[in-house]
């Protein structure tokens, strides 16, 4: 079944749908209207030889000169071919993809006077399965993401190179291949085709789906080191954290007594302890913050998915045009910084949580680091300095890039996002995050076996979501009895992360919030 855009209202699902799945695009009729209406606009304005910026103007600081009717067709080619000055490794393509789709979306909303065909021909690429070649950097977030969507825009012009059925070719030989014609531009659509904050946009949004099933884990993750460590239950109690008022802290409360419910090893209460640690005790606190601010984020991508973003801004009902600031990152620079350090914080308890499972000071009684035989084997001694790297990385990569602007374009720009790099480096905090929940989810399970393994029939009384994680996970990975390769095991753990198996697997038993 197609997704089909109209500017309006486009899901965040269906994003994921077409940029994984490779779900197939069609433009919605009305959309189609919308589009020709404020085309025929601008011919109109192009003909008067109206002055409208980016038109009958040149660009940034250049927003002063004139430009002739005769030259508009290749002041928008020039604009394409001199912005396109991103470098670096390119993005994956799950993100180009939704770049895509987001532009040709913006586009359909039917402010942008841009042709049907041009914004067709960018739909016809996208489910060809021809994606422009986009290298990471250079993207400052205002006007948008000039570098990295021009050289999305470049491909639909069919120059540059372009990943096509697995190989790197000429963006002409994909076009070819698939009986499309490269788009020759006319007056403002290089503009429409490159202001707009789609491409940080794009990261943000893949890295925003995954965080918010990587919040789930994180709850499972925590659950399962609570059955190892006899976490004492009375912490999840509903009356602290309605109490309180916070919706994340009660949902991720909620998780930990349906995930615990049932539990031998999770106690009421404890002759040896009062109560647990911070790391276990406020865990619902902690985890729920950051469970806010994604769904903070997930309310400002859901917008900005269906937004008008380029400039000038065409109101062909009005008889107006205005060169406004759409195109701005800010909105999406705060909270994809937001987003980073929601993230940075569910990875940072999570090795708090490691260390308390593998120092037999704090330990409560289980073998040193995890393992028979200490000193002969080290068992998880280094799996935890893994996590400690990775938590460490990420304070540096949490540090908000909105707060900072570099003046651009003359100083006619002079201020600016950053929102890419925001966006960029949450897709790196998350990747950590979720190979730090990986090693907390094995070194609970070697914990929990080892429990059972000196007597105390930890895996017999695991509670009902905790038991699924557990048996899930003993499906294909065995306890370590002596040392092993760890990179090899840590690696399938990172995996059941990342393509969700291991919350399916619990959320049969016990639905997450």
């Amino acid at each position: 079944m197609a997704v089909i855009i109209n500017g309006r209202d486009l899901t965040i699902e269906e994003v994921i749908r077409v940029c994984r799945h490779n779900e197939k695009v069609e433009i919605a009729e009305d959309a189609k209207e919308a589009i020709n209406k404020a085309r025929a606009y601008v011919e109109k304005k192009v003909a008067e030889n109206a002055v409208v910026y980016g038109l009958t103007t040149g660009f940034g600081k250049f927003a002063n000169v004139s430009i002739s009717q005769e030259q508009t067709a290749q002041l928008q080619k020039n604009l394409i071919m001199s912005h396109t000055c991103s470098l670096g490794n390119n993005y994956e393509t799950k993100y180009v993809r939704a770049a895509m789709l987001l532009r040709a979306n913006s586009l359909s909303h039917g402010n942008s006077g841009i042709r049907l065909s041009t914004v067709q021909t960018l739909v016809d690429m996208l489910n060809a399965g021809i994606h422009p070649l986009v290298p990471e950097k250079g993207s400052v977030g205002a006007s948008g993401d000039l570098a990295p969507l021009s050289c999305i825009a470049l491909g639909l012009i069919g120059m540059g190179k372009v990943e096509y059925k697995g190989e790197i070719v000429d963006a002409k030989v994909a076009f070819d291949a698939e009986g499309l014609t490269p788009v020759e531009l006319a007056s403002k659509e290089g503009l429409a085709l490159n202001n707009g904050t789609q491409m940080l946009t794009a990261v943000g949004l893949n890295t925003l789906y995954d965080a918010m099933n990587l919040m789930k884990i994180a709850d499972i993750a925590g659950a399962m080191t609570g059955e190892a460590m006899h976490v004492l239950k009375k912490a999840y109690d509903p009356k602290t954290h309605l109490l309180r008022g916070h919706q994340g802290q009660i949902e991720v409360a909620a998780n930990m007594r349906d995930l615990l419910e049932g539990s031998d090893n999770a106690r009421s209460r404890s002759t040896q302890k009062v109560q647990d640690p911070y790391s276990q005790r406020c865990l619902p606190q902690i985890h729920g913050a950051s469970r806010d601010a994604i769904k903070y984020v997930e309310s400002v991508v859901a917008k900005e998915i269906n937004a008008v973003t380029d400039n000038p801004i065409i109101f062909p009902d009005e008889d107006d045009v205005i060169s406004g600031g759409n195109f701005h990152g800010q909105p999406m620079a705060l909270a994809f910084d937001f987003l980073g350090i929601a993230l940075a914080e569910l990875a940072n308890v999570s090795e708090r949580r490691q260390d308390r499972m593998v120092n037999p000071a704090m330990s409560e009684g289980l073998p040193g680091f995890l393992v028979k035989n200490g000193g002969l084997n080290n068992g998880y001694m280094i799996a935890q300095y893994a996590s400690a790297s990775m938590v460490s990385e990420n304070k540096i990569y949490a540090h908000p890039s909105c707060v900072d602007s570099i003046p651009t374009s003359g100083n006619q720009e002079d201020h600016v996002s950053m929102g890419a790099t925001s966006a960029r480096t949450a897709a790196m905090i998350l990747d950590n995050a979720q190979k730090v929940i990986g090693i907390e989810l094995s070194t609970a399970a070697q914990a929990i076996w080892l429990r059972s393994e000196i007597g105390e029939h930890c895996v017999e009384g695991l509670g009902k979501g905790t038991k699924a994680a557990y048996d899930f996970i003993r499906e294909t990975i065995p306890p370590v009895e002596e040392d092993i390769i760890m990179h090899d095991q840590l690696v399938k753990f990172d995996e059941m992360v990342k393509d969700n198996s291991i919350l399916e697997a619990v959320e049969k038993v016990v639905p997450l919030r």
